[in-house]
């Protein structure tokens, strides 16, 4: 039955994907704010509720308290594609650093640029970093968020590939709080996985930190890491709780 239910769900959900990405240059021939409404609250939102229909995966989002208007960097924890997907509804208009290489990817890569992601070359160096903060600056300086995934690929529930502090770079620099994000979500949608197992994925937001230059920067990246990955095992003992099937997606 999972076999249908995910055969289902991952059909809507990429059909509408798929569509949005088509159709988003046209969108793009309006103002920003168009584009954001046309990704934020019709195109995800639909592609999600059939997650939620077909494969009975609900999201939940905790400690909305700590999300504010004001621009920050939302540094989460990264288990599956569902971030990518699912961060703009509780922070509309967030925008991610992304490798440039996804950008090239015909229709998906332009609705990346056109939703005003900011590529970075990985192997650019310090040209590389500079080039990207100009081009969160830009993003900031309309109020718009951030989010950055500190491990910079996808790692399996319970596990770390290690955090890389190049963030701090522009969090430091543009005066922004960092807002841990903690989630379980690679239990319920694993990485290169057809199957899209039932439960509630949760997002959890934490009390921000704070950076300056007279921040030790070993410190606050431990005390990053320490914070997202002991609320993570939280978050996946409750879920392997209620729902024990998703154990097996444990790392």
């Amino acid at each position: 039955m999972i076999y249908i239910r995910s055969f289902f769900a991952n059909l809507f959900f990429y059909t509408i994907l798929g569509l949005g990405c088509v159709f988003c240059p046209i969108v793009a021939l309006f103002p920003e704010k168009y584009t954001l409404f046309y990704w934020d609250r019709i195109i995800m939102p639909s592609s999600l509720y059939f997650v939620k229909l077909f494969a009975g995966l609900k999201l939940e989002f905790r400690g909305t308290e700590h999300i504010s208007k004001e621009p920050m960097v939302y540094a989460g924890k990264h288990e599956s594609a569902l971030e990518t997907y699912a961060f703009t509804q509780p922070v509309p208009t967030v925008c991610y650093v992304l490798k440039k290489e996804l950008t090239y990817i015909p229709f998906f890569g332009w609705a990346q640029h056109f939703y005003g992601m900011v590529p970075v070359d990985r192997k650019g160096g310090a040209k590389a970093m500079k080039n990207m903060l100009k081009e969160v600056k830009k993003r900031v300086d309309r109020n718009r968020p951030v989010v950055i995934f500190p491990e910079g690929t996808r790692c399996k529930p319970g596990t770390t590939k290690g955090y890389k502090s190049g963030f701090l770079f522009v969090a430091e620099n543009l005066g922004l709080k960092v807002v841990p994000v903690a989630v379980n979500t690679g239990l319920f949608w694993a990485k290169n996985s057809f199957l899209r197992y039932s439960g509630t994925a949760v997002f959890e937001f934490m009390e921000p930190m704070i950076i300056t230059k007279d921040t030790d920067k070993k410190e606050f990246m431990k005390e990053l890491e320490d914070r997202i990955e002991s609320k993570c095992k939280e978050l996946n003992d409750e879920a392997i709780k209620k729902y024990p099937w998703v154990k097996k997606n444990l790392g």
